[in-house]
């Protein structure tokens, strides 16, 4: 049993390390066209998967991964993958991605997958007017702080500007934030995830930004709905 376990471990640290190009060779920035179909977070469920931020709280995470990176390298041109905030080694030690690693393979796996994170981009825009990404809006375009927000920053109903986040990291924005970046950009649409909504998807900023998320019944503790957006050729959306 040892032996297999050993050698399971082994393909999947061949399969991450070999994605790991795929994604290097491609931009950290997505350029991509509709139609297209877009998914919010899934965390480790991995029978909703199935059925349908990609690891940390749900049971299957290692199973979750295996299945998109195995896509990814199935269909490298039309398959696509952005980094969430758990896509992160400081995070998902903590929230549980490190220690099923550890359990049922090795920390070395954890190290591994923590590379191939590292390799993922963090946007994607599509057709040049819907710009996608994990998080949220930053202040900080030039510097830094980019990455941390694209991230973890969250669109705030009562907050005019930017605001602080309950989080303890990046910011909140208000539909001001919003509606600039679109006129600036001349965007349509930013798709976001990052935060359990209710029927799966919200709107916000009239309906400038939304939130997608695809994990239903999220870790047994919410009621929610899992969904998905499809984007048409002419840029019409539907859940």
């Amino acid at each position: 049993m040892e032996v297999e376990n050993e050698r399971v471990g082994q393909g999947v640290m061949e399969a991450v390390l070999g994605d790991n190009d795929i994604f290097l060779a491609q931009s950290n920035l997505l350029e991509l066209e509709a139609p297209i179909k877009i998914c919010g977070d899934i965390h480790g469920q991995y029978s909703d998967l199935l059925r349908l931020d990609y690891v940390d709280r749900g049971k299957q995470s290692l199973e979750t991964m295996c299945v998109l990176l195995a896509y990814k390298i199935k269909n490298p041109e039309n398959f696509f993958l952005l980094r969430g905030n758990h896509e992160c080694p400081s995070i998902n030690r903590i929230y549980g991605f490190y220690d099923e690693c550890k359990r049922r393979f090795n920390i070395q796996l954890w190290k591994i997958f923590s590379e191939c994170f590292n390799c993922l981009p963090v946007a994607a825009l599509i057709d040049e007017k819907i710009l996608c990404m994990h998080g949220g809006l930053s202040p900080d375009l030039k510097n830094s702080g980019l990455l941390c927000d694209l991230l973890w920053a969250d669109p705030d109903k009562v907050v005019t500007g930017w605001g602080d986040n309950d989080r303890g990291v990046s910011y909140t924005f208000g539909y001001d934030v919003v509606t600039n970046f679109l006129q600036k950009h001349d965007l349509d649409l930013i798709c976001r995830a990052h935060q359990v909504v209710e029927d799966g998807y919200e709107f916000f900023a009239k309906r400038h930004i939304v939130t997608i998320f695809s994990a239903p019944n999220y870790c047994v503790e919410f009621d929610n709905a899992g969904e998905m957006m499809s984007v048409e050729d002419t840029l019409m959306c539907s859940f």
